[in-house]
């Protein structure tokens, strides 16, 4: 056992349990910041090394590219194994997985092999089409709550027709319309969305008795990271997988579990030991990131959830400094007290760089005034969540060339492409080569291709300006057989006339071509690959790259990021921002007892990123639906102890009978009176919801005028709770109690 006493030497004791686990299903309960993947990757090693398994019969999957990497690279080093080697275990997300597996059989699902994966961009213009072919205004119903709805219904793995069957009210009945022939558009281009490659994989295992138990004989020891993000496909996919050998062992943390708005399912780890009633469960509880205090506070506040497995983290570090708890006049404000904290510890030396710090907040939209006030402080910073690389224009459109290449029958990026740069081929002409291929039963580009079959009614020389694009994307597909990636995008960016038509001689242009020859940059490190090849494998990584994983720990900024996008991260000093009733908890989750205890676990989330200090923010007023309100602090300040806290105001008031814990959120920080004020106009009281009046004054499809979200359509009833979709994209789909929504049919 020599060997597994130098694998385990630096582990503590629940560490170690986890990793000497290994037979059968284990369930490691890892609090944040207690070395989970440390735990996870000497298992595996320990697997390898101790037990002889061969590393091509043990899979990891995990959510994201960077933490996928990070596993990789860990369990390489443990191994003493080359990066490239092939004796490494499959390590990936599950939609490279999923991808891998769909590659070699997705023909007996009456596919090519060589889809096109469509990002978010590519699904909105594939849902344009279908909106037009409907004859459906995108003013009566938002397609980005119907592609909400249609992918939130493959994660529970619910297909088209079952959708159909199951819909209910005017809003659904009109989303299962969109579903079917969103469906077949997506199928007619050979094109799968992320969605599909964790439902299409479930399909073809539960349809082919013999890829299934090819795949079970192949990956007997299955671990999948953070569990508590696992969403019905998911759950499905990983324990048929596990089923034949039953040695499934998952790593999560239920207090974490913050991403239920794309469908994942917190019962798939609390129910763990039902699924698996022999389990091994392991609790991780001893945390090696935050301080004392900092925990305490957490722990204070996620101890009141009830959907929760009991456990209390612990570290070595104890004390550590106060959590502070800032009350800003107003967003602006609020912004100069962080900016005034991070100016002040650079000029003592307290932190040597700015990437220590990081400012979090529940959306996106608060981070403008943040940042207009750190461009006047003259702190660098970075925002994760800002326009991404891969969504510049000029990426999509060389990477919609790139698509068209490999799949002709891409009509989403070929329509994108026909015109960039402008080759007169207008929309008449377009129109009458869609005629021909639904006559004639072939894609888009074959319709290009035989141009010269369509009616006299299109003039010679438009069907010479089709002929001579068709000609020249099999120029570049003739191409792509003898040349690399990156080769190729040089040939493109230039005999595609797309280098002449941005390079303008303007700083923008200059800016684009830049970032283009990046793109070509990152196709280089595929260049060993085959021809062909090398491409495909490209374009397969680019599409399944993730936002969080361009975090660059290099750059010397502050970070600006949402909480959500703040999960797995950590930093020297968090500040956490607009903690206030309607922000953090979100005014969503307000009548929701499931959705305010997710709320409280993102409060979690935020706080455990901290590892020396915790800077709490709030603010007396903020600017909300373009006038100001007063704002009432969260309520799950309201939870933490007062010890642990420094606030900077004077004689804050105490609530009455919680002697122990900072203000209440309906006392606030100032009083009653300013604090009933702000929740009346809030329109958050405690009155009782009339069940009666909802069931006679509102039904499915009748038409609402809301006094802030505007105009909208009622899509169902519930008790008390009345679900509207509104005609502004910007608020979209809402639950509204009708007791206290100011409301009105039309």
């Amino acid at each position: 056992m020599s060997g597994t006493t130098s694998i385990i030497a630096d582990l503590n004791d629940k560490q170690r349990e986890a990793v000497l686990a290994t037979d059968g299903p284990v369930l490691v309960i890892a609090g944040a910041g207690s070395g989970k993947t440390q735990a996870l990757t000497h298992r595996i090693a320990c697997l390898i090394k101790e037990k002889g398994v061969n590393p091509r019969s043990i899979l990891a999957v995990t959510f994201t590219n960077k933490a996928a990497g990070e596993m990789r690279n860990r369990v390489t080093k443990l191994l003493g194994l080359p990066e490239k080697s092939p004796n490494l275990p499959v390590i990936g997300t599950f939609h490279s997985f999923c991808v891998k597996i769909l590659r070699k059989h997705i023909h007996l699902l009456d596919y090519e092999n060589q889809f096109t994966i469509y990002d978010t961009g590519d699904q909105q213009v594939l849902m344009k089409y279908v909106f037009a072919d409907l004859k459906v205004d995108p003013k009566e119903i938002n397609p980005r709550a119907v592609l909400s709805h249609i992918s939130n219904a493959k994660n529970r793995l619910v297909g088209p027709k079952e959708f159909e069957s199951m819909a209910t009210g005017y809003f659904e009945e009109k989303v299962a319309r969109f579903y079917h022939l969103y469906q077949n558009k997506l199928k007619k281009n050979n094109a799968l969305d992320f969605d599909d490659l964790l439902m299409k994989t479930v399909e073809l295992l539960q349809n082919h008795k013999e890829v299934l138990e090819h795949y079970q004989e192949r990956f007997r020891y299955i671990h999948v990271d953070e569990y508590q993000d696992t969403n019905r496909s998911q759950y499905m996919l990983t324990n048929m997988l596990a089923a034949k050998y039953r040695n499934l062992y998952v790593v999560g943390d239920h207090d974490q579990a913050i991403y239920s708005w794309r469908g994942a399912d917190i019962g798939n780890i609390l129910d763990f030991e039902k699924d698996y009633p022999d389990a091994k469960v392991i609790k991780m509880e001893q945390n090696y990131r935050s301080t004392q205090i900092i925990l305490d506070a957490a722990q204070a506040v996620i101890s009141r959830n009830t959907l929760r497995k009991k456990k209390e983290l612990w570290t070595e570090r104890s004390g550590g400094e106060t959590v502070k708890l800032w009350v800003a006049e107003n967003e602006r404000h609020e912004g100069e007290l962080c900016a005034a904290a991070i100016k002040e510890a650079m000029k003592k030396h307290e932190f040597p760089d700015y990437r220590d710090f990081v400012i979090l907040y529940r959306t996106n939209a608060q981070s403008r005034v943040l940042e207009e006030v750190f461009m006047r402080y003259g702190i660098p910073y970075k925002i994760i969540g800002g326009i991404r690389f891969y969504e510049r224009k000029e990426i999509k459109d060389i990477l919609a060339y790139l698509k068209v290449i490999a799949n002709p029958a891409d009509t989403v990026s070929l329509m994108r492409i026909v015109n960039t740069p402008q080759r007169q081929i207008g929309p008449k002409t377009l129109e009458k080569l869609q005629t021909f291929a639904n006559i004639k039963d072939c894609s888009f580009f074959e319709a290009m291709s035989r141009a010269d079959e369509i009616d006299e009614e299109l003039p010679a020389a438009k069907k010479e300006n089709v002929k001579k694009f068709a000609g020249l994307i099999k120029k570049f597909q003739k191409q792509n057989l003898d040349v690399t990636a990156s080769a190729l995008i040089k040939f493109v960016f230039d005999e595609s006339g797309y280098k002449k038509f941005i390079d303008d001689g303007s700083v923008e242009g200059e800016a684009r071509t830049e970032n283009v020859l990046e793109l070509i940059s990152v196709a280089a490190k595929y260049d060993k690959l085959a021809p062909g090849l090398s491409l495909n494998i490209f374009l397969e990584e680019v599409a399944l790259i993730a936002d969080i994983d361009h975090l660059d720990e290099k750059d010397n900024a502050v970070t600006f990021m949402t909480l959500h996008a703040a999960k797995g991260l950590e930093f020297p000093w968090v500040f956490i921002c607009g903690l206030e009733e309607g922000l953090l908890p979100h005014s969503q989750s307000l009548l929701a007892p499931e959705q305010l205890e997710e709320e409280r676990r993102l409060f979690y989330v935020g706080c455990t990123r901290a590892m020396d200090r915790l800077h709490l923010l709030h603010t007396k007023n903020r600017m909300l639906y373009g006038e100001t309100q007063d704002a009432v602090p969260s309520q799950f300040l309201g939870d933490i102890p007062k010890e642990l806290v420094e606030t900077n105001e004077k004689d804050a008031p105490r609530q009455a009978g919680r002697s122990n814990v900072i203000a209440s959120p309906w006392l606030g920080l100032f009083g009653k009176k300013r604090a009933r004020a702000a929740g009346d106009k809030l329109k958050m009281g405690n009155r009782p919801v009339p069940t009666e009046r909802v069931i006679q004054d509102f039904a499915d499809g009748d038409k609402v005028m809301h006094e802030l979200f505007g105009e909208g359509i009622v899509i169902s009833v519930t008790g008390g709770i009345v679900t509207v979709a509104f005609k502004d994209p910007t608020i979209g789909v809402k639950k509204l109690a009708v007791a206290i929504a100011p409301m009105q049919k039309i």
